[in-house]
């Protein structure tokens, strides 16, 4: 059965955050991240029209390469730009709460009597892919807010965390020197999803070699993409993701925060002249779809499962008189029959 309109509560609510009020953004943010599922499409429902406008950048990495301090130094260089910034940082679940950690919230203190930046933590809970499953409804609820940038940050789980480039116009990846060797972090999916490469903490020992490292990986990468005769259509140029060496803890002009935020901004003129701006949020809408799709048909296959069907089917697959095949087929049969 479809749900109902948004209530007038959730009106309100939608047009208290488009007016500006953090009390009130922090209130549907706190819904959304509840997943109460008719709470979430009034919300979202109502914010949806109202978003789009935003740059939404995502800063991932593995652990230890100070995604939060360099995701505080672009915040202070869009702040110096006249720019607006929000921050939705994902942060492990708390084994005790089930809430997140706030790790990130500490490394963003710099921000925290300025109205211009807005600075939100969001449990995993368990979530794969170093987001978590409320993490594109809060980008919606930020963007409609009205800011100019809006960061996502993602756990910071290793070589899998890729689900960022699924709801970012820019991808950044951070590595750092001293962590081991640079390519081998940036393998598995990582280095293939990057707009653009950082390697942070470059004052210290080794940032030569990992910059070296990252940088023949990335001429490697792109000599194995030409062979493979992989290009984008006739009159767009491609973009090579750069390779940027950035101190964090240090926001002047030879700390590499401001290159790294021209670069952004250059990226996404290149996303807007070559057209694959429209086309990445048309990509970004699919996978949004089919997560909401199959959220819905686990949520059906899960109030089955509260009756005897399941069970049954489950039963007769286990002791081999069905196919898993035929028994999936009758589940299907049986959602279609419900609705």
């Amino acid at each position: 059965m479809t749900p109902g309109p948004a209530s007038d509560d959730d009106a309100a609510l939608v047009a208290r955050v488009r007016a500006g009020d953090r009390r009130a953004l922090a209130r549907a943010l706190s819904r959304i991240e509840d997943g109460e599922p008719a709470r979430v499409r009034g919300l979202v429902s109502g914010l949806h029209p109202h978003s789009g406008h935003a740059h939404v950048v995502g800063v991932t990495g593995a652990p230890g390469v100070g995604k939060s301090s360099l995701t505080a130094a672009l915040a202070t260089w869009w702040r110096g730009e006249g720019r607006t910034v929000a921050v939705l940082a994902v942060d492990p679940t708390s084994p005790f709460t089930g809430g997140a950690l706030l790790g990130d919230r500490v490394r963003l203190e710099r921000h925290a009597m300025d109205r211009g930046v807005y600075v939100r933590s969001m449990a995993s809970r368990g979530h794969l892919g170093g987001l978590s499953a409320a993490a594109p409804h809060g980008l919606v609820a930020l963007d409609a807010a009205g800011f100019d940038v809006v960061v996502v940050e993602t756990v910071g789980v290793g070589q899998a965390e890729v689900e960022v480039a699924a709801v970012a116009d820019a991808t950044v990846v951070a590595l750092a020197p001293g962590l081991g060797d640079a390519v081998q972090a940036a393998k598995a999916g990582v280095l293939e999803v990057a707009d653009v490469l950082v390697v942070n903490k470059a004052d210290r020992p080794g940032a030569e070699r990992a910059l070296a490292e990252v940088r023949d990986s990335q001429e490697l990468a792109v000599g194995a993409a030409a062979r493979d005769g992989q290009a984008l259509p006739e009159g767009v140029d491609d973009w090579i993701a750069p390779v940027l060496a950035t101190v964090a803890t240090d926001v002047g002009p030879a700390s590499g925060v401001p290159d790294l935020g021209r670069t952004l901004a250059q990226h996404r003129d290149w996303l807007a002249r070559s057209g694959l701006s429209a086309r990445r949020a048309r990509a970004r809408a699919e996978l949004w779809l089919r997560a909401l799709a199959e959220a819905g048909l686990r949520a059906r296959l899960d109030a089955l499962g509260q009756g005897s069907l399941l069970h049954d089917l489950a039963t007769r697959v286990a002791d081999r008189r069905l196919d898993p095949f035929a028994a999936a087929d009758r589940l299907l049969a049986a959602l279609e029959e419900s609705d």
